[in-house]
């Protein structure tokens, strides 16, 4: 599979089908490969998991794809993804706070620290329904020294409900004509969700420094 295919399955879901038939099995192997690294990585926080995981759900129904092994199989990527976040965030986490990083969302990452020092372990069963929050909310636990142990809990609570959801959503209601016909609607908006708040954040970013630099 080249880059052009895999784009075209993220943001493109009526593709998804014709590379099930032309790669077969590969196609649990890219599934994995973007749900742990939205999960793991502060980085890809633009990935649309929410939207992939309903498609897919909907391909299971078809019987495209074994729903079992698939969410068994995803379980495995968010669970082993927020748990590498979490060992990064509690090593390096200081640092990247106090940094200039332009790799790094750092106003959602700030905001995803605020939410945490409110709402505690429960953000990371929360993050999970919400884009870009679910990349950084296991990271700020990490630096917040959340203990492992009840990182753990609410890691795979978290990871069994969303997962779990969106793929039986996507496999009960994805045959349903108005959802079937407008899947690549579907993943758009995933992608849009996630996309335009980063892209919206820079603009901002960028505009307050061009403010600093002309003020006297």
């Amino acid at each position: 599979m080249d880059l052009m295919q895999f784009l075209q399955m993220v943001l493109h879901a009526d593709k998804m089908g014709q590379l099930i038939e032309q790669y077969g099995t590969l196609i649990y192997v890219v599934l994995f490969a973007i749900i742990f690294c939205e999960t793991a990585f502060v980085v890809f926080p633009f990935l649309p998991g929410d939207s992939l995981l309903f498609i897919a759900g909907t391909f299971c129904a078809a019987g495209a794809m074994n729903p079992w092994f698939l969410i068994a199989l995803l379980l495995l990527a968010s669970i082993s993804g927020n748990t590498i976040n979490y060992w990064i965030g509690s090593s390096i986490g200081h640092k990247v706070m106090a940094s200039n990083s332009r790799w790094i969302d750092k106003s959602a990452l700030e905001k995803t620290h605020a939410f945490y020092e409110k709402h505690g372990g429960k953000t990371i069963v929360l993050a999970r329904f919400t884009p870009i929050v679910r990349t950084f909310a296991p990271f700020v636990a990490g630096f917040s020294e959340m203990t492992h142990k009840n990182f753990q809990i609410y890691n795979v609570l978290g990871a069994v409900l969303w997962i779990g959801s969106l793929i039986l959503a996507g496999f009960y209601f994805g045959h349903i004509p108005l959802i079937k016909n407008n899947l690549s609607i579907i993943v758009m908006i995933g992608v849009g969700a996630a996309i335009v708040p980063i892209i919206l954040g820079l603009a901002w970013k960028f505009g307050r420094q061009l403010l600093k630099k002309k003020t006297p």
